[in-house]
């Protein structure tokens, strides 16, 4: 029995939705970067993918496509304060506890114990959604993130995918 080649076949369905043709990404190793300072004095910052934002934001598209949408979050705000919307993953659990999906309250308890210096001022949620443009993300919106990140003087994030 041939094994269900699904990449062939997603690449046939999206292609006849007027997509280009499927492009495997190609990543170059680098060199490990250690942070350059203890743990216990770094400014960290978190991403989340999962389709969460606060309540005073709109909500994600669940089926959304290509959204390069990037939301800052006060890293103050309570834990109960968001809500998820995807349409990939079992948001269940997210929505009972956001922090399965955006840990805003676990990165609280690490700074209060003094496990992580400080939180940075902003944390963020995007790049949700099934994204097939990834040159825009490498070439656009990541460095434009990296950017947000320096001025921030965040020394290390936590990138948390759904």
């Amino acid at each position: 029995m041939e094994p269900v080649k699904y990449v062939d076949l997603l690449d046939q369905r999206y292609q006849k939705q007027g997509f280009p043709p499927y492009q495997w990404t190609v990543n170059e190793p680098s060199d490990l970067t250690p942070l350059p300072k203890p743990l216990r004095e770094a400014r960290v910052s978190m991403l989340t993918s999962g389709g969460v934002s606060h309540c005073t934001m709109p909500t994600w598209d669940a089926h959304a496509r290509n959204d390069f949408r990037l939301d800052t979050v006060d890293p103050q705000a309570p834990g109960v304060d968001f809500q998820v919307s995807d349409s990939y993953y079992d948001t269940t659990d997210a929505a009972t506890d956001v922090n399965t999906v955006f840990p805003i309250d676990r990165l609280r308890e690490l700074e209060a114990d003094g496990t992580i210096g400080s939180i940075a001022p902003r944390l963020w949620s995007g790049f949700m959604g099934r994204i097939y443009k990834r040159s825009h993300v490498t070439d656009v919106a990541a460095p434009a993130l990296a950017a947000e990140l320096l001025a921030d003087e965040v020394d290390l994030v936590l990138l948390v995918p759904a």
